[in-house]
């Protein structure tokens, strides 16, 4: 597909579900009749793959756990809460995968566009200035922009839990490099078990993103972008596969 659709479809998306007590946690995900939480939305493709499934999450309990469930079936979906603008800190939360994305008529391969497929991913996007990043790349950015109608940041972080390959991958999206990732759990991951996670997202921005950041400048908090919007998604579109995973206590660490 496009680098511009691809943008639209994919730099959205925010989840937050309250969990841990140091942590300061985003707006719950998910209101009591299952609807999306107050400043939350669904977000799938545009109209012009309006066809296309959208990703299932769903309020529920995991080993007593109470957490939404992520579930894929040659779908695409994020949800997504924006409008942010607080400075990158320290990120915790805990997420499983029962079923790794399987059954599709081609394996998931994080660094190809044909299975660019994640079962489960939490993403950071910030407000990366225009002037820092090449020209071709920002003049599809603002194509998407313009055809979303919505204000996508410049860089986006994800952190997945991928199928298929190793754990401690780290790479740029094959579809654009305004996407780039960290691999924290891989195909060797135990299933059906919950892991806690805690990153450190400044830091994690100022090296896969160093390419675009003034030299010489500190890499603290204080002089990165601000995080724009924070998502829980997960997609198998591409690969035509199932997944179904869970992710609970979103929140930061000040």
């Amino acid at each position: 597909m496009p680098p511009s659709t691809f943008l639209t479809c994919s730099l959205l998306g925010l989840c937050g579900f309250a969990w841990a007590g140091q942590a300061a946690p985003l707006p719950p995900l998910m209101g009591a009749g299952g609807e999306p939480g107050a400043g939350w939305r669904v977000v799938g493709f545009p109209k012009s793959h309006a066809d296309l499934p959208l990703t299932r999450f769903e309020p529920g309990e995991a080993d007593g756990v109470p957490a939404i469930q992520v579930l894929t079936d040659g779908s695409y979906g994020t949800l997504v809460h924006d409008r942010l603008s607080v400075p990158p800190a320290r990120l915790q939360w805990r997420w499983r995968l029962d079923q790794p994305l399987s059954g599709g008529r081609r394996a998931p391969d994080l660094l190809s566009k044909e299975g660019d497929d994640a079962a489960l991913k939490l993403c950071v996007m910030f407000e990366h200035k225009l002037e820092q990043i090449p020209f071709w790349e920002r003049t599809v950015l603002r194509v998407a922009r313009a055809v979303s109608g919505e204000a996508l940041p410049a860089a986006t972080l994800c952190y997945v839990w991928d199928s298929a390959g190793p754990a401690s991958r780290e790479g740029s999206n094959p579809y654009t490099r305004r996407v780039r990732f960290i691999v924290l759990q891989g195909r060797d991951a135990p299933l059906s078990r919950w892991v806690t996670e805690t990153r450190d997202v400044a830091a994690d921005f100022a090296r896969l993103f160093a390419d675009e950041l003034p030299q010489g400048v500190s890499t603290a908090a204080e002089n990165l972008p601000a995080v724009h919007t924070v998502l829980v998604g997960a997609d198998s579109d591409n690969t035509g596969s199932r997944s179904s995973g869970w992710i609970t206590g979103i929140g930061w660490q000040r």
